[in-house]
């Protein structure tokens, strides 16, 4: 089907033949062919690089020149909705009769941005949306094509209840808004299809053919029959078979199981790739590599990676922080970094094709458990879908390596269907913050309508209605005796505490561990260290690091130290190395300092600060409900210097746009104290003091006008 006999307007049909679409692919032409441009809501179940984006931006074309309503793009992370933010943005400037007008949004669930109102096509993420809907936006009304990324995450245990809520919720909006749901390929496509009201597109069509198999004892052998060997002499499997397909021509994507092994397989690869690297290759990466270094603090982590980019090779996991990420990243898609090896976390975020994928190992930690299990086989297709680039490769190729097990994996995992997708509505975390939520959106609603609502979920459909009814009542019993939520007569409404909670996104649970662990705590002295140990405590606090041996002396000392700010006394056993970490941060360790002596990276630190920041405003406002004023500065306070990674003493002058850590200190040293000193000292003056400088120093001196 060509691009320009699509029943769109001419503007739309120009805008796509300029981005370089001029043929539908099978699974966009089978959307087409189910009412896509129609109106008509569908699910399509296909693989990975199939050409899901360009079915979303079909159905947003279509949608916005014939109606006035708001487009939803739900995506699972913010990283995914980032991408189709700037890709979408580009729809402002086509003629389409309605004007459209594109925002994104992907934190702070308390606030609801202006902009979202007024803007027509949105990008959100699966919390975001869900804290809308909470927050009883008027314009959810209006929505009139709900887009949903990623639907078969429904089965993940963290993120999938909320994605679930959310797609009941629009599906029963008076608006009836046509649902385009986006999926890998799964089992019971035609079950989550029916749940959601959509016609099936199944369509296991990939633009470049993916070919899968195993690898053992030097001998791979692939699905379609092929055998070929590999010289395991030098590096080991999964490095060698990495090398090979670099030798060929291609790139390799090699999958890890930890952080540590990604490192070590790169390293291990590193001299034989920049063997194959042509100079200006080399010269180009040389200074890719100094930019590493020089854009970030010198720890052992991101020297390491430095020095293996010079070499076209690199790793990637989530304790690099976003620069480094981003930068690895760009390199990989222009072709400059040759191989990467990578944790899983990497095939679920951004869209980094190879043209051999190489899965080291099929088994991965499964912290519920304490111990190693084989990855699911959703899991493996996921994988492998990173393999084949479709502008440069004819084909793709997936590889596990084996051991000794060859014709198991080939049958399991190779020729294996992917689990189906099942609810996770009913876990009890789940269940009592949603209903929770049902209760605050629908004040006066009764049991039999909380059950009828949790029927239309998937977990409604593929549960018996007497299971859920008694999950029902045992979640509405604890919600009852926290005093969430109070019952009338038939009716259930939420208490202002149970309000407070939903808006402010937070486990019921956690937010009356917060309300119970303030509600007496003493007025005489500060509590800084223990409000950092009760958010780590806590189940939504992230990443979240047990102590290694040689930590348990530190958290002792840490404790002694601190004693005094505790909430209640605790020994070290409960203590993990986050809020150590933490600690440290707040009272100006370097990042060096924290990888050196507690193997806490960047890109962990900067999400845990991230989510520090977060649950320190939920507890402040759960102080304000229980009318515990007293404590609100202090806390302020702490999430100032969680922000910052400041000692109390910077508090002042970090109030100014562009004096952040490392310049606050730096004028504190040369007798700038605080505001008033900031406001006497020259320009001049200001302008000669190390990492200032006279552009700095105007800005300094501008931004300080601002501050009240």
């Amino acid at each position: 089907m060509n691009i320009e006999k699509l029943e769109l307007s001419d503007a739309a049909i120009d805008f796509l033949i300029s981005q370089g679409f001029k043929k539908l692919y099978p699974p966009q032409a089978d959307s087409v062919e189910s009412g896509l441009l129609d109106g008509k809501s569908i699910l399509v179940s296909a693989p990975t690089a199939s050409g899901k984006t360009l079915i979303a931006m079909l159905a947003i074309l279509s949608y916005v020149s014939k109606n006035k309503g708001k487009v939803i793009y739900l995506s699972p992370l913010r990283a995914l909705a980032a991408e189709k933010f700037s890709e979408f943005k580009k729809l402002e400037k086509i003629s389409l009769g309605n004007k459209v007008k594109v925002a994104i949004s992907t934190g702070d669930f308390e606030n609801i941005e202006k902009n979202l109102e007024k803007s027509n096509v949105l990008i959100l993420t699966n919390e975001k949306m869900d804290s809308i809907i909470r927050h009883g936006a008027e314009w959810v009304e209006d929505i009139g094509l709900v887009i949903s990324d990623e639907v078969h995450l429904i089965a993940d245990e963290n993120r999938g209840p909320t994605l679930e809520m959310i797609l009941t919720q629009l599906k029963l909006l008076d608006s009836k808004p046509q649902i385009v749901g986006l999926s890998a390929t799964i089992t019971n496509s035609d079950e989550i299809a029916d749940w959601l009201g959509c016609n099936l597109v199944k369509n296991d069509w990939r633009p470049v053919p993916l070919s899968e198999g195993v690898c053992d004892g030097g001998v791979v052998t692939m699905n379609d029959g092929k055998t070929f060997e590999v010289d395991l002499s030098l590096r080991g499997t999964p490095i060698d078979l990495g090398v090979q397909s670099v030798q060929q021509g291609g790139q390799s994507l090699v999958f890890a199981e930890t952080r540590a092994r990604s490192k070590s397989l790169a390293v291990k690869a590193s001299d034989v790739i920049s063997q194959m690297l042509e100079k200006k290759e080399t010269a180009a990466l040389v200074k890719i590599s100094k930019k590493l270094l020089s854009e970030n603090e010198p720890t052992e982590l991101v020297k390491t990676l430095a020095s293996l980019v010079k070499k076209g090779v690199a790793f990637h996991h989530a304790g690099l922080n976003q620069r480094c990420r981003e930068t690895i990243e760009e390199q990989f898609r222009m072709g400059m970094i040759k191989l990467l090896s990578s944790t899983p976390t990497l095939a679920a975020g951004v869209n980094l094709p190879a043209r051999r994928v190489v899965i080291s190992n099929i088994n991965r930690y499964n912290a519920k458990v304490g111990a190693n299990r084989p990855i699911s086989i959703l899991e493996y297709k996921q994988l492998c879908g990173r393999a084949g680039r479709p502008q440069y490769d004819d084909y793709g190729e997936s590889i596990i390596v084996g051991n000794g097990n060859t014709d198991d994996l080939i049958e399991y995992y190779v020729n294996g269907e992917p689990e189906p997708i099942v609810s996770k509505i009913t876990d009890d975390k789940s269940l009592r913050t949603h209903i929770l939520s049902v209760i605050v959106t629908h004040p006066g609603i009764k049991k039999e309508e909380i059950l009828e609502f949790f029927l239309q979920t998937l977990g409604g459909l593929q549960s018996r209605k007497p299971t859920i009814k008694f999950a029902i009542d045992i979640s509405l019993r604890f919600l009852s005796s926290k005093y969430l939520i109070i019952k009338k007569g038939e009716r259930y409404a939420a208490t202002e505490f149970g309000k407070k909670t939903s808006m402010l996104y937070i486990d019921p649970l956690t937010a009356t561990y917060f309300r119970d662990s303030v509600e007496d705590v003493s007025k005489e002295r500060k509590h800084t260290f223990g409000y950092l140990h009760l958010i780590t405590n806590c189940e939504e606090f992230f990443p979240k690091f047990s102590l290694r041996q040689r930590d348990y002396e530190s958290a002792s000392l840490m404790i002694e130290n601190h004693s005094s700010e505790l909430l209640e006394p605790i020994s070290e056993y409960d203590c993990s190395r986050s809020v150590l970490a933490l600690q440290s941060w707040i009272t100006e360790s370097t990042e060096l300092s924290l990888s050196d002596s507690l193997g806490i990276e960047s890109g962990d630190m900067h999400r845990m600060t991230e989510n520090a920041d977060w649950l320190v405003y939920c507890l402040r406002e759960i102080s304000k409900y229980v009318e515990r004023a007293d404590l609100l500065e202090e806390l302020d306070d702490l999430r100032k210097r969680v922000v910052y990674g400041i000692r109390e003493d910077l508090l002042d002058l970090v109030k100014v746009k562009g004096i952040g850590r490392v310049r606050s200190r730096i004028l504190y040293k040369n007798g700038v104290k605080n505001l008033d000193d900031l406001r006497k000292i020259p320009v001049s003056k200001l302008g000669e003091i190390d990492k200032i400088g006279s552009t700095i120093a105007d800005n300094i001196k501008a931004e300080l006008r601002k501050v009240r």
